[in-house]
């Protein structure tokens, strides 16, 4: 968690402040107290008085619906399926509409994918189930082409689609495409990996069917956030230094944004999960190379990643090349 520092005390007299969106709160109470320890007349020592506890930031974004609605505002979340929550109680929704979010953008751009961490003036665009469809291919190579990731809330969906491929010739198929089913069964629910592995483990030479769910697109554009009309957070990562990070376990913080080389640690760890697993995603990588940061050798890495990711069941050539992938980004450690 992130500490504040330079905030000065309310002093007597002085209004009490409203609640600051996407800041701090003043601390409540009095003034806090000098560290010094005083005495009282006998001489006594006086205890130092604690200063009040710090209000959590209040922190409020703004969202529309990226095929058109009204802007409206969420906050209270913790994790991505209570940030759908949220979405949907604003726009009268079920949360299982929303198939993934952008941000600062209501295009189906997968660079501005909303994924573990969200800048404190960053706008987020809600994507809801279109169209469904359904695509028969038959595999005629071992690899399809597609990479998958997922929303974190139950549905994986097409992030990238490699030119040449067999998908790639397949004019229905898009990239946000949510799969749904492969051959009549369901994979709602399942992580990203999962459908990696299914789709790597069809036989080839036979003929598969893919149901698939489009995000809504907007036949009118008119009234969307761009960047001309100068709306709050449009094309704006963040103004300060600080993201609201997501997690998968544990509660939400707020946090510093990662160093140069950690984002570069973590580009090169996600490229390792697209050409190994056929997945994309940012926050695992992110992850990955936090749990490095407490590692003092290889070994230690793969011992921990398994404590804590061990549902993956990476293979030790992966770890061994995520392990040198990070160290180098880093400047380094072997």
């Amino acid at each position: 968690m992130l500490r504040r520092s330079g905030r000065r005390s309310k002093k007597a007299g002085e209004e009490e402040e409203k609640p600051m969106e996407n800041g701090v709160s003043p601390v409540q109470g009095a003034t806090e107290a000098s560290p010094e320890v005083g005495r009282a007349g006998d001489g006594a020592p006086v205890a130092c008085s604690q200063p009040s506890p710090r209000v959590r930031p209040r922190l409020v974004f703004h969202t529309q619906l990226a095929h058109g609605s009204s802007t409206g505002k969420i906050e209270g979340f913790t994790n991505v399926k209570e940030l759908y929550a949220k979405i949907a109680e604003v726009f009268a929704i079920s949360p299982t509409e929303i198939l993934f979010c952008t941000l600062n953008t209501h295009k189906v751009d997968m660079q501005k994918l909303l994924g573990g961490q969200i800048g404190l003036e960053d706008f987020i665009f809600a994507h809801v189930r279109g169209e469904t469809k359904e695509v028969e291919v038959t595999k005629t190579e071992d690899a399809l082409g597609l990479t998958i990731t997922d929303n974190g809330a139950g549905y994986a969906f097409i992030k990238r689609i490699k030119d040449g491929s067999i998908m790639n010739h397949v004019q229905t198929v898009r990239v946000g495409d949510s799969i749904e089913a492969i051959n009549d069964q369901s994979i709602v629910g399942c992580r990203h990996y999962e459908v990696a592995k299914m789709l790597r483990e069809l036989p080839r030479a036979q003929p598969f069917t893919l149901r698939l769910v489009q995000p809504k697109r907007a036949f009118d554009m008119i009234g969307q956030r761009t960047r001309s009309t100068k709306c709050p957070g449009e094309g704006k990562l963040t103004s300060g230094k600080e993201t609201l990070r997501l997690r998968a376990r544990g509660a939400a913080s707020l946090e510093e944004l990662p160093s140069a080389r950690e984002e570069a640690a973590a580009r090169s760890v996600d490229d390792l999960l697209e050409s190994y697993m056929g997945i994309r995603d940012v926050e695992l990588a992110s992850t990955m190379v936090e749990v490095a940061r407490q590692c003092l050798s290889p070994a230690d890495f793969a011992k921990s990643l398994d404590s804590v990711l061990g549902e993956f069941a990476f293979p030790g050539e992966f770890v061994a090349e995520v392990w040198a992938a990070i160290s180098e980004a880093k400047g380094g450690r072997k």
